[in-house]
């Protein structure tokens, strides 16, 4: 009875120390295990984090995509409020050629004549050489519908590395920007016309830019700007295109005959 006895509390002192064991044991491990938990916690949060901001981003299927079409019928659109009649094989994309109103309508053409698609000129339009004749149009809405003088005064002179410039190529006055600015990799070009500056902001030849391109950003009407780009290996003919879109923008600002309209409507 005696031993049984012994036996019991012999029991209760082994269970008791295993239980005490225990517990200092999970104390023990809960001083390490919370801090461990909220650092791999953060760990696959960051890690989450920086996969989503610079993996490259999944191709999005809902965005429209280019569809030229050789139709040349015209198609009422509005810009802010600026009408424009555009043959529908200068829009880009299937959306704008139903017609209506628009924040901005992209267009595409070639040199030297700014033609719109075609079924024989199809190959030239998807090209991407570093003498590639497309010439890509934009028509948007824009607040700070800037003048070319006062883009040239406000803006870029502070990113440029000298504010007097350099002779440049086809008589114009070549500005560097700044490495330090946004524009860097950038020349920009200004050529002077009648009508004031005309202001070209090139991308500049490298190994990895082979094919770059020149854009000038112009205002056309209030609240609506014109943006085009071209290939840098055209910038000898900067006169001759700028002149070219602005009887090409001329064009569709003209109104067409309420017959012919109609006309060509019923073709659509």
């Amino acid at each position: 009875m005696l031993g049984l006895i012994g036996a019991s509390q012999a029991d209760r002192v082994e269970m008791a120390m295993t239980y005490s064991d225990s517990d200092g044991l999970i104390r023990r491990r809960s001083g390490w295990m919370i801090p461990l938990g909220v650092f791999l916690v953060t760990f696959v949060l960051s890690a989450l984090l920086l996969i989503y901001y610079l993996a490259p981003s999944a191709p999005n299927f809902l965005e429209e995509q280019v569809s030229p079409t050789s139709r040349t019928d015209l198609v009422a659109l509005r810009v802010h409020g600026l009408k424009l009649w555009i043959p529908a094989n200068y829009l880009q994309y299937a959306s704008s050629r139903r017609g209506g109103a628009f924040k901005d309508v992209a267009m595409f053409a070639l040199l030297p004549d700014l033609s719109g698609w075609s079924d024989d000129d199809a190959p030239s339009f998807s090209g991407n050489t570093a003498d590639s004749p497309v010439v890509y149009l934009l028509i948007r809405e824009e607040r700070l519908n800037l003048t070319e003088a006062d883009r040239l005064a406000r803006i870029y002179m502070a990113h440029v590395a000298d504010n007097k410039g350099t002779a440049g190529p086809f008589g114009l006055t070549q500005y560097a920007f700044r490495d330090d600015t946004g524009y860097r990799n950038e020349d920009l070009f200004v050529g002077q016309t009648p009508t004031g500056p005309q202001l070209l902001r090139c991308v500049r030849f490298s190994p990895r830019v082979p094919s770059p391109s020149c854009l000038r950003d112009t205002p056309i009407a209030h609240d609506v700007a014109l943006s085009y780009r071209f290939k840098r290996a055209h910038l000898a003919e900067w006169r001759q295109i700028g002149q070219t879109i602005g009887r090409l923008v001329a064009r569709f600002k003209e109104e067409p005959r309420e017959n012919a309209l109609q006309g060509e409507q019923r073709r659509r």
